[in-house]
């Protein structure tokens, strides 16, 4: 039985993928085609569903910055949000109720409230996984994006445990002393190395986390999401995010597939799914302007508001807990899943498009950009540059030290994490917080492009190197050029983009290593 949804699940992912879309559209289609053949999984599904979701919040728990939270971008912009979309989209809503339309008919207050939430809300989910693709999550789009899906989160996940109707016990209080306890769980990750042990311990404070909040009366999901937030700032964070990302995205699998799993749509749940697509622009618009309001660049939010539009799985466990309590009709639920499906369809097909997206609208947003912008997006002025690096991981903090060996200060790197830029300014490099996809860079950081000669591309997306490159000589750049790469036709890719030299770490660093070997062995 396990291999029939596993092979489902694997055929659509595919077939998803090919079509240019995420694969967990495929996994949803995969569950409504089992549901169609009338396969019934069992409880280990429900099981491995539940897991996923849990580690998911656990992952967001890692990269939980509580400071950033309590900035008014993040948290006076994203309540307003969510507060102006339930008005909205429950406004809307109400509507075909009053006309006593199909399946609106009869819909309480509550189940208006419910679907008000759901347009609300953007999908963790796929918004993680492209930040992730894209290794974006500490850029300061990622870190906005990341700061409105907790908010989102903590909103829905207070929701789900009032549902419950089981006032906590007087030993919840108890759970802040798990607060001390952080610098151990620190200790223990230490002692766990790497691999097997690892994994492990993060499924144990996972699990652990969920199981001891359930047990005093609060939601298990907000157990594990402070689990990872418990672990945040220990060194083995980042490996542990990494070690679990596979396990995750498998067990993650399960939940798309149960919900297409409750049963195949009728055709008037199919309308209802396709009419609440008219609200995304609405939901994408406001996320934009409120973004700007509070002080953020047209990239920026713009970038964020398209990947935070997407409807999200929580609300389709609002709607699970509204169905389970008599509010909504079980039809809704299986409609909602096909609103979410669908609604990431157009965000799949933009994702590779974005940068670009924003050049075009680039002169007409920065028309609505504040003047007072936050500390991260106003101008800095960097002179006397003749060599940039873009990328400092360790590539790049290796070819930017080889540079300054030669050129001496002139050379200046920059990157998307602000906590990689400080640990680099400590060590006395002149490295700033920026993209090298940015299409404002010249004018926002005032770099004199006639001193430069010399730009290196060390990036992790190849992605982003053909856009930097498309970008650096659409504005004129006639300097020498240099991006690294992992495989031939990315290198090739490059160099028809522009690049004038691509070295190819898989293949290049091999000879490179003996070339400099056989020089001081002298041979």
């Amino acid at each position: 039985m396990e291999l029939s949804w596993i092979g489902v699940a694997l055929v659509f992912g595919l077939a998803a993928k090919k079509l240019g879309q995420a694969p967990l559209l495929g996994f949803l289609v995969a569950g409504f085609a089992l549901s169609a053949l009338g396969v019934d999984p069992g409880a280990t599904l429900d099981e491995l569903a539940n897991v996923g979701v849990l580690l998911l919040l656990f992952a967001i728990g890692l990269k939980l910055d509580i400071p950033s939270l309590v900035r008014p971008h993040i948290f006076v912009a994203s309540l307003l949000h969510t507060a102006a979309m339930v008005l909205i989209g429950g406004a809307l809503i109400y509507v075909p109720v009053m006309l006593n339309v199909g399946p609106f008919a009869g819909l309480s207050l509550t189940a208006i409230a419910v679907l008000g939430l759901f347009t609300a809300f953007s999908s963790t989910l796929f918004v993680i996984k492209v930040l992730e693709e894209r290794e974006n999550m500490t850029a300061l789009y990622g870190r906005v994006i990341i700061g409105f899906l907790v908010m989102q989160d903590l909103v829905a996940v207070g929701l789900l445990a009032v549902s419950k109707g089981v006032i906590p016990s007087p030993w919840a209080l108890g759970l802040f002393a798990l607060l001390p306890l952080r610098h151990v769980l620190g200790r223990l990750l230490d002692w766990c190395g790497h691999r097997e042990l690892l994994v492990l311990a993060g499924l144990t404070l996972t699990l652990g986390g969920a199981a001891l909040f359930d047990l005093v009366g609060l939601k298990a999901d907000l157990g594990a999401l402070v689990a990872g937030a418990l672990v945040a700032r220990a060194p083995k964070a980042k490996e542990l995010s990494d070690v679990l990302l596979g396990l995750k995205d498998l067990l993650l699998v399960g939940f798309f597939l149960t919900i297409g799993l409750n049963g195949l749509p009728a055709l008037d749940g199919v309308a209802v799914a396709f009419g609440l697509l008219v609200i995304l622009p609405i939901k994408a618009l406001l996320f934009l302007l409120l973004l700007m309001a509070f002080g953020l660049r047209g990239r920026s939010a713009m970038l964020a508001s398209q990947r935070l539009t997407p409807y999200s799985e929580f609300g389709l466990i609002l709607a699970a807990m509204a169905e389970s309590t008599g509010y909504m009709d079980p039809s809704w639920l299986v409609t909602l899943a096909v609103a979410m499906g669908v609604s990431l369809v157009p965000l799949s097909s933009l994702n590779d498009h974005a940068l670009d997206l924003y050049r075009g609208l680039r002169q007409r947003l920065k028309r609505f950009e504040r003047t007072a912008l936050i500390p991260p997006e106003r101008s800095v002025a960097i002179p006397n540059a003749t060599a940039l690096v873009f990328g400092m991981g360790r590539v790049g903090t290796n070819a930017y030290d080889a540079v300054r060996a030669q050129v001496g200060d002139t050379v200046v790197a920059f990157d998307v994490d602000g906590d990689v830029v400080a640990q680099q300014q400590e060590a006395g490099r002149r490295v700033y917080e920026e993209s090298g996809t940015d299409a404002d860079f010249w004018e926002r950081l005032r770099v004199d492009r006639a001193q430069v000669t010399l730009v290196i591309l060390t990036m992790h997306s190849h992605k982003e190197h053909l856009v930097a490159i498309e970008q650096l000589r659409l504005e004129g750049f006639s300097g020498f050029v240099a991006a690294t790469a992992y495989f031939d036709d990315d290198a090739s890719a490059l160099r028809e983009q522009g690049a004038d030299f691509v070295f190819n770490i898989n293949r290049d660093a091999g000879p490179a290593l003996a070339s400099a070997a056989m020089a001081r062995a002298g041979l």
